[in-house]
């Protein structure tokens, strides 16, 4: 028991922390304002460690490196406690590991993507002049916008998120899937 609280605290916090890095990358990439609260809260969240990366990783074109970099160690350092916590030596799975790492952070793309389209949808049926819904907007516009021009308007519905939301669930189950090969245990 003591084992599943581990893992669920694990996966939790560094899934939360993972997804702000990679957030805070792809504002970066489309050009958010850095004023705004989206922006203003994922900055003080991991300022911590991009900071410090910043100084030996520049951005380029756009890329914020450092945040990526500081993802991926992110996701090696829960990688290793969630094999230490199954009783694994994580030294002998090293260079699997590393493979882990990085599908663990597209598992986390995935899954920041699908919530950001998610409270997009809500939102956009909720209250649709929201001030979160031009930063939802541009995010996930570059997902949905080549969708809704293949997936036909049904009485003015938009059904590009759920189009997008079936193809980033097949994704998260080959993601998935190639993880526990590789560690023989899900993460």
């Amino acid at each position: 028991m003591f084992g599943d609280i581990a893992r669920f605290l694990l996966n939790t916090i560094f899934t939360l922390f993972g997804a702000a890095l990679l957030l805070r990358a792809w504002l970066q990439f489309i050009r958010m304002q850095p004023y705004n609260p989206v922006s203003s809260a994922v900055m003080q969240a991991t300022n911590w460690l991009v900071l410090p990366l910043r100084k030996i990783i520049p951005g380029t074109r756009g890329i914020d490196w450092a945040s990526l970099v500081a993802a991926l160690l992110t996701s090696v350092v829960y990688v290793v406690l969630m094999v230490a916590i199954v009783g694994v030596d994580p030294l002998g799975l090293m260079p699997s590991l590393l493979i882990v790492a990085l599908l663990t952070v597209v598992k986390w793309a995935l899954n920041l993507l699908i919530w950001l389209t998610i409270l997009m949808a809500l939102l956009s049926w909720l209250n649709p002049r929201s001030p979160a819904m031009p930063i939802l907007h541009q995010l996930t516009a570059p997902f949905l916008d080549p969708l809704r021009k293949i997936m036909p308007r049904l009485g003015g519905i938009d059904l590009s998120p759920i189009l997008l939301f079936v193809i980033v669930q097949v994704l998260l189950m080959v993601v998935t899937r190639a993880a526990v090969s590789l560690t023989l245990f899900g993460i």
